[in-house]
């Protein structure tokens, strides 16, 4: 159940590159390759993170409705690269805000991500929004 709720928001975020992948099935596998990057790219774009907000561990939350969906952002993906595991919770696991509740691990680090239903919505004010995540991510790379 919980993967299909997470194959259900991942396959969401690509809906308007439907028409891309379409035209990238018709192209010669030797194209492939230096298209791959530009698929990574549109699945963080502006469009997609403008609602998001953003914790100082590289999550991201996206709430609608009563609904928050999780996941890491680019600087993380960036930084994990390959997913070789995904471990989620229960499906109606209670979590308290800083309780850890997956796990997403590469060849080069872990981290996690899932869908809640939202508690308390207040708690989502101490989080950062876009730009104040991006000046985050400014002064830790300086």
């Amino acid at each position: 159940m919980a993967t299909c709720v997470m194959l259900r928001c991942l396959s969401s975020n690509f809906t308007s590159a439907l028409p891309l992948l379409y035209r990238l099935a018709q192209l010669p596998p030797s194209r492939l390759v230096s298209r791959a990057y530009l698929l990574r790219t549109l699945s963080t774009s502006t469009r997609l993170s403008s609602a998001l907000k953003f914790t100082d561990k590289h999550e991201w939350i996206r709430v609608e409705g009563a609904v928050g969906t999780v996941g890491i952002s680019k600087f993380a993906q960036e930084a994990l690269g390959d997913v070789v595991y995904c471990g989620l919770p229960e499906v109606g696991t209670q979590l308290a805000q800083t309780d850890e509740f997956g796990a997403l691990e590469s060849v080069k680090a872990a981290s996690w991500l899932m869908k809640m239903t939202i508690a308390n919505p207040k708690e989502l004010d101490a989080l950062m929004d876009e730009k104040a995540y991006e000046r985050y991510i400014r002064s830790i790379e300086d």
